[in-house]
């Protein structure tokens, strides 16, 4: 069962300042600071590679489909965290750290969460390996060169998805409403939607949003069971990083991917095979995390 007693502290410093138009106000002042990063960004490299080369640069950027614009897109996601810190403490004044949760628990639950699943998803690797026909991506002296930057760059991106969708999005909604429909399933509805990409995703848009929304709301329920972002965090690294610097189907953020996979959007019935699949798996792994959430 949940237990009341973590998911309220957790919940407890958004209760101070409730209200839906401080939480509307928020995330008002997340997009801003965001977009106001980028552009920042932008500016900086204008005078250095002028702007044609700056054009060209941020329309890469935004597929990721080489090893130098996939860092770059992954750490624009500062902006996203600066942005909620922001709102976190001018709009609603309550410490950044309350976002996170204990920060113990956050360290701890974060490495045993990456743990299960990358543990749980060694057969599905295996599989990947040795019985399809896989392409090449990216060599192993490059990938091993980029790799630091590139896991800097997703702890970066997680983090900050987490931050605003397990962490400040569904603590204010918990302080203001008492149904779960609210506080739970809402923020992962908009976790899926946020992923909605049609020009790559082409006619398995929707089966990607499904299995998004689907993580987002397993991700919910143990930050609710858990009292801090780790075991979320910790989930959804490991998933990026088998998704990014390991497997891809090849439609965008690529440019890290050690192999590129026999399929991808183009065929919708083979990607609701596996996405179904996936989705069985994230079930396994949500039923080890909350095994293990009950057992510490």
């Amino acid at each position: 069962m949940l237990s009341p007693l973590v998911f309220d502290r957790f919940v407890a410093p958004a209760r101070l300042r409730p209200q839906i138009w401080r939480l509307l106000l928020g995330l008002a002042v997340v997009m801003l600071v965001y977009l106001g990063w980028m552009a920042l960004t932008g500016l900086a490299l204008w005078p250095v590679i002028g702007l044609k080369a700056l054009e060209a640069g941020l329309a890469e950027v935004g597929l990721g489909r080489s090893p130098a614009s996939l860092i770059f897109l992954l750490l624009t996601f500062v902006g996203m965290a600066l942005g909620v810190f922001a709102a976190a403490r001018f709009i609603h004044h309550r410490p950044i750290a309350s976002l996170f949760g204990p920060r113990a628990v956050v360290l701890r639950d974060f490495l045993v969460a990456m743990g299960i699943f990358l543990a749980l998803s060694s057969p599905g690797v295996f599989y990947f390996l040795f019985f399809l026909e896989l392409e090449r991506g990216v060599n192993w002296s490059v990938w091993v060169m980029f790799l630091p930057l590139a896991l800097i760059g997703l702890l970066i991106q997680t983090g900050a998805e987490e931050l605003v969708f397990r962490g400040y999005l569904q603590q204010q909604l918990a302080a203001r409403f008492a149904a779960r429909w609210a506080w739970m399933v809402l923020p992962s509805v908009l976790f899926g939607l946020v992923h909605y990409a049609p020009q790559e995703m082409g006619g398995s848009v929707w089966l990607v949003v499904l299995a998004t929304g689907f993580f987002g709301l397993i991700l919910a329920d143990l930050t609710a069971r858990s009292g801090s972002l780790g075991v979320a965090w910790g989930l959804h690294f490991a998933n990026n990083l088998l998704a990014m610097l390991v497997f891809t189907t090849g439609e965008a953020l690529d440019g890290l991917a050690l192999y590129r996979l026999p399929f991808g959007p183009e065929d919708p019935e083979v990607m609701s095979v596996m996405l179904g699949l996936d989705m069985l798996g994230m079930v396994l792994i949500w039923a080890v995390c909350r095994w293990w959430l009950r057992a510490r």
